[in-house]
């Protein structure tokens, strides 16, 4: 008779004990996506993030307004926070207002940009306009003229300014001497075609051509800054050349480096080849300030109740270009993680295992970040489940692809997603195909490292199902990546996606199987 009751009883307990763990996956799923129907506040963190806070290049001011503002979200949702350094830049840069017009009868105001980390101008400083010299004879002609101008150099703009490294000043002299040399084979080539005027002439060949050939020259002679056409929207990117050598006493860039929109360009280029006379004014306020300046990983963590040492992660990089707010690039990947966190911890959950969400330092700059998290958290490779990754701008997340071995995990964590809103059909997809092999060099965004070593970096895919005509690079890194760029309806309805995803995952009895994700 004992063992009769027993038996029962253990079984009624097993039963018992299992119940809440089902129960309160669904129960925190439906709560998560309710909250998200009324309250939704992914917008709100980014017209925060991008329209109180701005641009935030790694170095500047904003980027660490927005490290500690984003930290202080989490900490108040109930998050455990780290904030990790990452490294140190040797000056920081903060982006001013800029201004510009053309002084003469057809006068117009300018429109142009300048790269990070470049000079701005001594206040507002008007000057005429040449057009860069190409050769010796003409720099000799023409130096008396360049004091107080700005040039003309050739080139079209592709965001990064002109190299003034030592490498770049080595390949500027090498081209001068190759130009030199072939100069004197053109007029050997002129002397023989001269001599044989009823031969078929011997073509001559073209010296070779670099934006600002002769830029030291150039600027020893006093001109006020380059100008070089760009099509708009206008990109502009970082010195990378010579940031990491930058001192703020003694070695700073001088020379504005302006890009300017090449429809400008071209009429002020006429104008000066007919030789007449104007004047260009600008005012761009380029501020540095004295290193080192330290940028740091933001990490957002809810600590799993049973599995405390396996990880579900998600996130974005929390840096992003200054001539304009980041809103795309990438406030779209920042704003739905910080409101997934936020639903999560509003709902009550408590995952069985960790998750983390991660906002990156200086993803721009070589995906800094999220390769010093990688290197230093090795111990953890074995035990994450998956990094999902949000870095494409603002269109919806509405699929994944999974392999054949994480398909009935996914299935179970994406199964209420298609009771959150009929306009966005969620679908999960197989892969098909032999797997591929593991990255060996870094892709472009914050997922690379993780692949790079073998750990599941599976993301959202996205789309543009109502057909608002978004197009990544019209904004990548240009001056239209604004707030009003982004897309509501997509942006929250992807954080709710990711908070039922991510939180269903760290809900299961084991992390995700690796079983095909990449050849052995």
């Amino acid at each position: 008779m004992k063992k009769f009751i027993t038996m029962p009883v253990a079984l009624f307990l097993l039963c018992v004990t299992a119940m809440p763990t089902v129960a309160q996956d669904t129960k925190i799923t439906e709560k998560i996506i309710g909250i998200a129907a009324t309250d939704n506040r992914t917008m709100h963190h980014l017209d925060v993030l991008t329209n109180r806070i701005g641009g935030r290049l790694a170095g500047s001011d904003a980027y660490t307004n927005a490290t500690y503002w984003a930290a202080n979200q989490f900490k108040k949702w109930g998050l455990e926070v780290e904030i990790q350094e990452v490294g140190e830049l040797p000056v920081g840069f903060n982006r001013g207002p800029w201004f510009g017009k053309m002084l003469d009868d057809d006068g117009m105001t300018l429109h142009f940009a300048t790269p990070s980390y470049t000079a701005g101008t001594k206040g507002v400083q008007r000057g005429h306009v040449v057009l860069e010299p190409k050769t010796r004879d003409q720099f000799e002609r023409m130096k008396g003229k360049l004091k107080g101008a700005w040039v003309l150099v050739t080139g079209q703009n592709a965001g990064w300014p002109i190299d003034f490294s030592p490498a770049g000043d080595s390949m500027r002299i090498a081209i001068m001497e190759y130009n030199r040399t072939l100069g004197r084979y053109n007029d050997s080539i002129q002397a023989i075609n001269k001599q044989n005027p009823n031969a078929k002439p011997i073509p001559q060949k073209k010296p070779e051509d670099t934006p600002a050939l002769f830029y030291r020259e150039m600027v020893d002679a006093g001109i006020l800054g380059i100008i070089q056409s760009s099509s708009t929207p206008i990109r502009v990117l970082y010195d990378r050349k010579n940031l990491m050598k930058m001192d703020f006493d003694s070695n700073l860039p001088t020379c504005p480096d302006i890009k300017l929109d090449e429809h400008q360009y071209a009429i002020i280029e006429q104008k000066v080849k007919e030789r007449r006379y104007f004047q260009l004014e600008f005012d761009i306020r380029n501020h540095f300030k004295p290193g080192p300046v330290k940028y740091h990983n933001v990490l957002g963590i809810i600590r799993g109740s049973k599995y405390p040492d396996e990880y579900v992660m998600s996130g974005g990089h929390l840096d992003a270009y200054d001539v304009a707010s980041g809103a795309v690039d990438c406030g779209t990947g920042v704003a739905p993680n910080l409101e997934a966190a936020r639903l999560i911890m509003a709902a009550g959950g408590k995952p069985q295992r960790t998750i983390i969400f991660c906002l990156w330092a200086a993803e721009e700059f070589g995906l800094w970040g999220s390769k010093y998290w990688v290197q230093h958290n090795q111990d953890k490779w074995p035990k994450i489940s998956n990094y999902f990754n949000r870095d494409g701008g603002p269109t919806v997340a509405n699929a994944l692809t999974v392999t054949p071995a994480m398909h009935e995990a996914f299935k179970e964590a994406t199964e209420k997603l298609n009771d959150i809103n009929p306009d966005f059909p969620f679908t999960l997809k197989i892969r098909k195909g032999e797997p591929p092999a593991k990255p060996i060099s870094a892709g472009s965004s914050d997922h690379a490292y993780f692949v790079m070593n073998g750990i599941p970096a599976i993301s959202f895919e996205t789309n543009d199902p109502k057909g608002y005509d978004f197009n990544y690079q019209e904004i990548w890194h240009t001056e239209r990546d604004s707030y009003n760029m982004s897309i509501p309806e997509y942006m929250e309805h992807s954080a709710v996606v990711t908070a039922v995803v991510v939180y269903n995952l760290a809900m299961q009895k084991k992390i995700l199987s690796r079983e095909g994700m990449y050849k052995e």
